[in-house]
């Protein structure tokens, strides 16, 4: 009997201590959550109705309105998060679209400082726009060329010729030599002359296309077209104004008088081709106002020669004939200026223009 009571004495004691920790758990979850006492349900019986109608117990206000603001607030997170994003996507793309600055140049540099010292660039100046008509380009190597070629020719005519030359101009300066000494001296090279006669026509149609070219007389005319015209309106000029005073002497029974006014008038024009050859050059290469400093001259020189022309041969024929000074204007006007207007205007009209 002591034994039995012995062995229910432990297994009480083991049972015991393998409750302890169920009693420990519910004690803990029972004051972690208290339980609610549920109101009872007030029913109401109407005194015609048999069943009773259940109502249901309002919610509290007090967990709704704790409730409220912690909804609030998480919409309110979430929001500042959305912006946050937006915020940080905005920075991305402008960081990745903003342009690198590119280093600042000498050139940049040059054109502020111009900006700022220059007055005409400065805000608020007047600005004057640039009218003047553009002019197209031409290349006027040619030209080099072309002087390069007169005075090869004139160049191999003195050193060819010397003597000729040498009579030439003690012809020109001595007027009070006889004409037939002069005559018979120069007659002896016919070649030279000849030679001098076509370089006056050349000097003087180049002398008229760049007196043309600078005074922009007929800017669209071809070069290679124009300064022949020019030598061919000369030569024609000259050669009939030969012709006329060789019919003319032999006409009125003079022609003596006809070769001694013939001799005066080409020894002027070897002259004066010898003589626009420097003035040929500075046209053609200086600048504008040196030119046309220069034009003026060599036109001052070319009237100064064309009068003694005109003097030397009134003293010629003076000497042959008794005439009025009506009469030697009158042959000035028919056969030294007449020609020459006539030729221009139709070599201007037709030629150049077009228009007949």
């Amino acid at each position: 009997m002591q034994n039995i009571f012995l062995v229910r004495n432990w297994l009480l004691l083991l049972f015991i201590l393998g409750y302890l920790p169920v009693l420990a758990q519910t004690t803990d979850s029972a004051a972690v959550r208290p339980a609610v006492k549920k109101k009872p349900v007030i029913t109401r019986t109407a005194a015609d109705s048999s069943r009773p109608k259940a109502r249901t117990a309002p919610v509290k206000k007090d967990s709704t309105r704790a409730a409220l603001p912690a909804v609030a607030r998480v919409k309110k997170d979430t929001t500042k998060l959305l912006k946050d994003t937006a915020n940080l996507k905005t920075d991305s793309l402008a960081l990745a679209a903003a342009p690198k600055k590119k280093p600042v140049s000498a050139y940049d540099l040059y054109l502020k400082k111009i900006s700022q010292e220059n007055v005409f660039l400065k805000p608020g100046k007047p600005r004057f726009a640039d009218t003047n008509p553009i002019r197209p380009y031409r290349n006027m190597d040619w030209l080099i060329y072309l002087m390069a070629g007169v005075l090869l020719v004139l160049s191999v005519i003195r050193l060819a010729y010397r003597k000729y030359f040498s009579d030439l101009f003690r012809a020109f300066l001595n007027p009070t030599l006889s004409q037939r000494q002069l005559k018979d001296q120069l007659s002896q090279s016919p070649f030279p002359n000849m030679l001098l006669n076509i370089f006056f026509a050349i000097a003087l149609g180049l002398y008229f296309y760049l007196v043309l070219y600078r005074q922009q007389v007929f800017p669209q005319a071809e070069p290679w077209l124009l300064i022949p015209g020019l030598i061919v309106m000369v030569a024609v000029v000259y050669g009939f104004k030969y012709i006329m005073l060789r019919f003319c002497g032999w006409l009125f029974g003079n022609s003596e008088l006809a070769d001694a006014y013939i001799f005066i008038l080409y020894l002027i024009n070897k002259i004066l081709g010898v003589l626009l050859v420097p003035f040929l050059v500075i046209i053609a290469f200086c600048k504008p106002e040196i030119a046309r400093t220069f034009l003026y001259i060599s036109l001052f020189f070319i009237v100064l020669l064309i009068i003694y022309r005109y003097i030397r041969s009134y003293s010629l024929v003076r000497q042959y004939l008794s005439f009025s000074k009506l009469h030697f204007f009158l042959y000035l006007c028919a056969f030294e200026v007449a020609p020459v207007l006539i030729l221009t205007k139709v070599l201007q009209n037709i030629w150049l223009t077009g228009n007949p």
